[in-house]
């Protein structure tokens, strides 16, 4: 392959840790490869100020280790084009092709989708400003650094009960506020979550916004029945009222849930022949960067056998 040619082994879209990990191993494999990016490397791994639960890896950030990941595939020569901006993508042919507004095509026989997503947000008054800074959309990343402190958790489905309930080994005590009089989780969790001393509800709540000086120091929701307004004094938030994956532009070729994320199977095959999620794109539970770079080494290697199988 010529250095000005748009054809690879394998298409990576997505510079996370599942991306990068991806080409990572089909790099290293002697496959040509592109990653591509609509952002910056590192997804919301960049995000992260500190990153304390990746093993082997200490007093690190987010945006340190995707440096590491991003030299590494560099290293194996690896290709990466942050900031692209695609206009079409075709995964339907044998040959799948990723257009860019400027008119460039890459083409290749094996694509791994590793777009990520985003945790919904409230969409409300102070929530931008103090994301970092007391508002967080992950209670194992960031649950520790509230200890014996204050918390709010907003949302009522499972993720947020069960985070709520593990998040009471840290703070010292946690506001559940949900938009309903009624919980969307399992039984069980529910009654986990009503059995903790720590944990108290303020049920049909539209949540106004956030305030504070330095960081967050209250969150303020109005009861949706009596218009009453609270303001629940916190040192952070957690916000659990789901995730939204960046899977747009495969509407109409891949499988999706009818939450929007890929659907794939143990070996992150999709429902098109050579093309592979991974990371929080697809359809799983739990999403954290190590999760996230299994998904990559399994879809690249599923990757290298299918174009091992085809000859190619």
């Amino acid at each position: 392959m010529s250095a000005m040619s748009t054809d690879y082994d394998i298409l990576i879209l997505g510079a996370g840790p599942a991306g990068l990990t991806a080409g990572i191993y089909a790099a290293r494999a002697k496959r040509s490869v592109m990653i591509l990016d609509t952002g910056t490397v590192g997804g919301q791994t960049v995000l992260t100020e500190v990153v304390a639960n990746y093993p082997g890896v200490t007093d690190t950030t987010g945006r340190a280790l995707s440096q590491t990941m991003l030299e590494q595939a560099k290293s194996f020569g690896c290709e990466v084009k942050a900031f692209a901006r695609i206009a079409e993508v075709d995964l339907t042919g044998t040959t799948k092709s990723v257009t860019l507004k400027n008119g460039t095509t890459y083409t290749a026989r094996a694509v791994v989708v590793a777009t990520g997503g985003v945790p919904r947000k409230l969409g409300v008054e102070g929530e931008d400003r103090f994301v970092g800074q007391g508002i967080s959309y992950c209670a194992t990343c960031d649950g520790d650094f509230f200890t014996g402190r204050p918390i709010a958790v907003i949302g009522g489905g499972n993720s947020a009960l069960e985070e709520a309930v593990s998040l009471s080994r840290f703070a010292s005590r946690i506001t559940i506020v949900h938009e309903f009089d009624h919980f969307q989780a399992e039984p069980w969790i529910i009654a986990e979550a009503q059995a903790d001393e720590k944990i108290t509800f303020l049920m049909n709540q539209k949540v106004l916004g956030f305030a504070g000086e330095s960081g967050l120091q209250t969150v303020r929701s109005q009861d949706k029945a009596s218009g009453v307004v609270t303001e629940t004094a916190v040192d952070g938030c957690f916000v659990f009222i789901g995730y939204v994956p960046n899977s747009a532009a495969f509407e109409g070729q891949l499988k999706l849930t009818d939450r929007g994320e890929i659907v794939a199977d143990e070996e992150l095959r999709t429902s098109l022949p050579g093309v592979f999620a991974a990371g929080d794109v697809r359809n799983k539970r739990i999403r954290q960067i190590t999760t996230a770079v299994a998904d990559g080494t399994v879809a690249a290697l599923a990757a290298l056998e299918y174009l091992s199988e085809a000859g190619e």
